[in-house]
């Protein structure tokens, strides 16, 4: 047999602008992430300066407009830097998804006066974001939130309690949505608060079974006072813009997702081109081959489906169905993916010592944050449908 190893992805993109921008990636990551990404993680160190070099690097501003210091980057391209940026650290891109995120309410429905003030300081300004949706007693059902602002003048005073935020307790700003009005979803509406108000504070991080290096923990609203000047969109629009959010966002998870696979793919076949026994390399075996065959297969689908998803955005195209599709696919491909490189990778796949058991505990995570799989099932079968009977 031939030795044959990894290659490099075989991208389809837009410009020669967008080719040395990913060419810039590649070489950021194999300089400043991958040499200590493993024992990072295994250590639950957040490399925030790497998103400090990321920031200044413009890489946590590409979808955004250049008007208010964004990369313009089509999602096409953003998705893409993103699956490179997961395959080399899960929490970086993730991260960077987290990020794009919290910036999006602003960026989407703030006024001309916020988005001067606050956006170029968010997108390349050295700041973190973070999203404040879920809470303890509302999950899947975001619209049950509890979290409630009570205006007084031109203030704000937020109460209550949000869970499951990523860099929560070490981000910047937080996008917060909070009930202002009855119940339900007419009555939320979206907060830029930021990360040093008086009355906000941090839980210990959650004890996960991957991501250690990223913080996830719950955030307490103890009267923390708000400038109306602060509020995003219209009063109970808040749940509109947290749905809108979510669609970009699922397509952050799903090129995650992307890249947690071929980082896994990646490493088995390393191993079983290298590795030989029978007096023949590993990769030799028809069995182990089908694997790697369907593996590929896989990653390769999701690819181009989170792409087909991103160029219908960027065609100003409705595209919620085909992002929950991506989220769902793609995730659902990098547990399979990551499970079988550590069954390709045998007893070596399950140790520290390789990557492959950190890829499959860290696919997990992608089944369940932005929408479980099952939500992303139902958003589907929706659009197919339309909603089910009361």
């Amino acid at each position: 047999m031939t030795d044959h190893g990894p290659q490099p992805v075989e991208r389809q993109l837009p410009t020669e602008e967008a080719r040395d921008l990913l060419s810039l990636v590649r070489d950021l990551v194999q300089r400043e992430i991958v040499p200590t990404a493993a024992e990072e993680e295994d250590a639950g160190h957040f490399p925030r300066e790497v998103f400090g070099l990321l920031s200044a690097s413009g890489l946590l501003a590409l979808p955004y407009a250049e008007e208010f210091g964004g990369g313009d980057q089509p999602y096409e391209v953003y998705l893409q830097v993103l699956e490179e940026l997961a395959a080399a650290r899960l929490t970086v891109g993730l991260g960077v998804s987290v990020h794009t995120l919290a910036c999006h309410a602003l960026a989407g429905y703030g006024t001309k006066e916020q988005r001067r003030t606050h956006l170029p300081a968010m997108l390349g300004g050295g700041l973190l974001g973070a999203y404040c949706l879920s809470e303890p007693a509302a999950g899947s059902d975001a619209a049950a939130l509890r979290t409630r602002a009570t205006r007084v003048g031109d203030t704000w005073t937020i109460e209550g309690t949000k869970a499951w935020t990523t860099h929560g307790g070490i981000a910047d700003f937080y996008t917060v949505l909070a009930r202002t009005g009855g119940e339900g979803a007419h009555g939320i509406t979206a907060f830029l608060v930021p990360g040093d108000a008086p009355g906000l504070t941090a839980a210990p991080p959650e004890r996960k079974m991957g991501l250690k290096g990223s913080p996830t923990a719950q955030l307490h609203f103890d009267g923390v006072e708000v400038a109306d000047a602060r509020r995003v969109g219209d009063e109970g629009q808040g749940f509109a813009i947290a749905l809108s959010a979510l669609d970009s966002g699922r397509l952050g998870i799903a090129a995650c997702a992307v890249g947690v696979a071929q980082a896994a793919l990646d490493q088995a076949l390393a191993y079983t081109t290298e590795r030989r026994q029978f007096g023949r390399p590993v990769a030799d075996f028809q069995g182990l081959r089908f694997m790697l065959a369907d593996m590929a297969t896989q990653i390769e689908a999701g690819r181009a489906l989170y792409l087909a998803a991103a160029r219908l955005r960027d065609a100003g195209r409705p595209f919620a169905k085909q992002a929950a599709m991506a989220k769902l696919f793609c995730s659902d491909a990098a547990m399979r993916v990551t499970t079988d490189a550590v069954q390709l990778m045998g007893g070596y796949g399950y140790t520290a010592d390789f990557p492959a058991e950190r890829y499959m505990r860290e696919a997990k995570v992608l089944q369940i944050v932005e929408g479980t799989n099952q939500i992303q099932r139902m958003v589907v079968a929706r659009h197919l449908a339309g909603p089910e009977s009361r």
